[in-house]
């Protein structure tokens, strides 16, 4: 996409380096988690870690009810790099199909899975090795066995057409270049009458240009953070029917409070498949 361009020593940064630069980033996530060393240490992204600071599972403290978290394991909780609650917010049901775009360590797929119970099933998709080991990992250990992880893009998500009942994401959707494609992967795998719950970084106000050509501002969720009216409409584009925001939360300015800070937001967002 030409409004990423940008030159880092000899490194043009486009479309397929932001995709390198989110995969190297949440590589190092995944292995603090496999540590249970906490997301946030000072050099992995802020924005997608509440406000800060290295102690264990300190994200997912701020987004998560105690209860929901007491039987996952440190190692999820550790990654938790989101920024909202979709599955908390999405209703879903016993017998369901759940597909978490983004999943991580697969904290929002093992609370999917209490809700779903074993007569449903919950998918985890992320485009990290190192993420999809450690969430395997993580499953294992909680004996769970209504939860599969698949190596994927979201742009690309490897699932069958009209497949699936509730798309859930938790601060990932920021993370891509072509969100268009996104979403309209979201409408071709739900089945008619699907929904999803998403959680995500928006701005209310256009970024900068060195904002949206930084490496570290996209790995971080800012960078990469639409629109909040273009966000909506990239959905109504894709054919949902519905779009509402459920929850709307401003994120504490990181620096200066500059005018574009301040308009950083975490919504999460629902909408249905006709």
């Amino acid at each position: 996409m030409a409004e990423l361009l940008r030159v880092f020593g000899r490194e043009e940064f486009d479309a397929g380096s932001v995709e390198q630069a989110v995969r190297d980033r949440y590589t190092q996530v995944a292995e603090r988690g496999a540590a249970a060393s906490g997301c946030c240490a000072e050099d992995v992204g802020s924005a997608c870690c509440g406000d800060g600071g290295s102690e264990m599972a300190t994200v997912a403290d701020s987004l998560y009810e105690s209860d929901d978290l007491a039987a996952l394991t440190p190692e999820a909780m550790a990654a938790s790099a989101g920024c909202g609650n979709p599955i908390g917010l999405s209703e879903a049901k016993s017998g369901e199909t759940v597909l978490d775009l983004g999943s991580g360590g697969g904290i929002d797929c093992f609370l999917a899975a209490q809700e779903v119970d074993e007569d449903g099933q919950v998918i985890g998709i992320d485009m990290t090795h190192a993420m999809i080991d450690l969430a395997r990992q993580n499953a294992e250990k909680l004996g769970v066995h209504n939860v599969v992880f698949k190596l994927g893009k979201i742009e690309a998500i490897p699932q069958l057409d009209a497949s699936v009942d509730l798309v859930i994401s938790n601060c990932v959707i920021a993370l891509s270049p072509d969100k268009d494609r996104v979403f309209d992967e979201i409408y071709r795998v739900l089945k008619p009458g699907g929904r999803f719950v998403v959680s995500d970084m928006v701005v209310t106000d256009e970024l900068p240009d060195d904002v949206r050509s930084s490496a570290e501002e996209w790995v971080s969720c800012v960078g990469g953070a639409d629109l909040l009216s273009r966000y909506l409409g990239r959905m109504e584009r894709s054919g949902f029917v519905d779009v509402e925001i459920m929850s709307d939360v401003p994120m504490r300015p990181r620096s200066d409070g500059t005018a574009w800070e301040e308009s950083v937001r975490s919504v999460t967002v629902r909408g249905w498949k006709a």
